[in-house]
């Protein structure tokens, strides 16, 4: 009897998961149906009454397909946040629950894609072909999930490289005035990433569209769009928008990391992010605090840049690397919004402009920088060549700054200023060019040496260059143990000190 009752058993079962099933899908439907009505509309935000049982960052549909996400759940009213643009919406009409909370497409087909925050193409190249979405909001890695950064991701700038050092799973900053680089230390980094497994999001937020347009250009001559994704909320987007994308960003990123990949993610720029953030807050009458931010603007950049991270091996062993950038106004590092940053983030990369005038680019100020977790990440030939570099190089611009006050010099001054000078020309570098590891390794010996020491500063450039060609060709096994990560005998370093001196003279 109870061999019988077993089938009979399932289709009951079954009768009930589907009868269930059914139940479930229509009161889904039934909540999307759920209509309020818009009595306010402003500039990126709406209010209305009515749709009791919205969510909070649920996404809600205007007529024309418009969308927007609820964001003030009051009690009398509902704060909508509008993600597209509010032409032809009023108060008095329609606004109607979709039922889900806001998410984006996630997958490879994004690769290679230019998308807005919601993830739809603004490249003219039709649909993006992805099958699965994941909400933009979600839970940064737990503790016990996170494995320590060991691995370097190396950004083909020689001063970062080796003095400002940035490890698979970091979160760096890099900040600094208007048009000092920022954007290009970020651009040569992913650049930098081309053959090295490693996938690349640029976040564009408020910034100009010529320039969006002019680094995708980039992107696309130097062969870098295959492994990037670019997500745009441009300076003429609603604040809406500006808003959720990098959340967007990172939980496209967040789908390669998991699957045990290596991502790197730029955000450019968080100040533009926090303003965006401040006029939806001052719209919808959120109480402002300090400069008329809202209090939670430390946490909604805190729980942005908590989900870069290194994972556990049982858990992929994936690693998504942030760099957000910030912009300071007159060289005022402890403005609100950049102290937030340096606070959340594991260093900081300062850009001057008074580098930048005197035409040393990079424009990094080595004094201000620092990586609080690279330095354990770096290949053991960086820290035998250029262990001492930093330390040397911040004393060789405190010596030069009091130097211009006399005439008179004694002859370790004037050798000291001589090779800092020597090092300074060595760690200028041009855009669109990252080196690899062991062309620095073998400039940097050499510098730090003194090998380029009798050389005129206008001669160290194409001394240079000549250093590194030749290395390749005539010491290829010593490169190759040097970007394995094999440490720099004593062998090894004699014979690229030799070489060096061979090609000088």
């Amino acid at each position: 009897m109870n061999r019988d009752s077993e089938p009979l058993k399932a289709v009951v079962n079954e009768i009930v998961r589907v009868s269930e099933q059914i139940l479930a899908d229509h009161r889904a439907q039934l909540q999307a149906q759920e209509m309020g009505t818009v009595t306010y509309l402003g500039n990126g935000i709406a209010r209305a009454l009515g749709l009791p049982r919205v969510k909070s960052s649920e996404l809600v549909q205007f007529p024309g397909d418009r969308l927007g996400m609820a964001f003030n759940l009051d009690s009398d009213e509902v704060g909508i946040i509008l993600l597209d643009e509010s032409e032809g919406l009023k108060a008095g009409c329609e606004v109607y629950r979709t039922g889900r909370v806001l998410d984006v497409p996630v997958g490879e087909g994004l690769l290679g894609r230019i998308v807005d925050g919601t993830g739809r193409p603004l490249d003219n190249r039709g649909k993006v072909s992805t099958v699965e979405r994941q909400p933009i909001e979600r839970e940064a890695p737990a503790i016990m999930d996170r494995a320590p950064v060991t691995v370097p991701l190396q950004t083909g700038i020689k001063a970062i490289d080796a003095l400002i050092p940035i490890g698979r799973g970091q979160r760096e900053l890099i900040l600094g005035d208007r048009q000092t680089g920022k954007t290009a230390i970020a651009l040569d980094t992913i650049l930098n990433q081309k053959d090295k497994d490693v996938i690349c999001v640029y976040c564009a937020i408020g910034q100009r569209s010529s320039a969006v347009a002019k680094l995708i250009a980039d992107l696309r001559k130097y062969k870098a769009m295959d492994y990037c994704i670019v997500v745009v909320a441009g300076g003429e987007t609603p604040a809406g928008l500006q808003y959720i994308t990098p959340y967007a960003a990172t939980t496209m990123a967040e789908y390669f990391m998991e699957r045990g990949r290596d991502v790197l993610i730029v955000y450019d720029d968080l100040i533009q992010h926090a303003r965006a953030y401040r006029e939806l807050s001052l719209l919808l009458r959120r109480p402002p605090g300090r400069e008329a931010f809202p209090g939670d603007i430390f946490y909604i950049h805190s729980r942005l840049l908590e989900r870069a991270t290194h994972l556990r091996p049982d858990l992929g062993g994936g690693s998504l690397t942030a760099l957000p950038i910030v912009e300071t106004e007159a060289q005022n590092l402890s403005a609100y919004i950049p102290t937030n940053l340096v606070s959340i983030t594991d260093g900081q990369i300062y850009l001057t402009p008074d580098l930048f005038q005197k035409g040393i680019l990079p424009a990094i100020d080595v004094g201000k920088s620092v990586s609080r977790v690279g330095g354990k990440t770096q290949l053991p030939a960086y820290r035998s060549v250029a262990g001492a570099l930093r330390l040397s190089y911040s004393q060789f611009e405190e010596l030069e700054a009091f130097s211009r006050f006399g005439t008179r010099l004694d002859e370790a001054t004037r050798q000291s200023l001589e090779r800092g000078q020597r090092v300074r020309e060595v760690l200028k570098q041009r855009q669109y060019e990252p080196i690899p590891v062991a062309e620095q390794i073998v400039v940097l010996l050499a510098v730090t040496q003194g090998l380029f020491d009798r050389l005129p500063l206008e001669e160290v450039s194409s001394a240079e260059r000549s250093v590194r060609q030749a290395v390749v060709e005539q010491l290829p096994e010593v490169c190759r143990r040097i970007e394995v990560g094999e440490k720099l005998s004593e062998g090894d370093r004699q014979a690229l000190l030799n070489f060096s001196q061979l090609i000088n003279d």
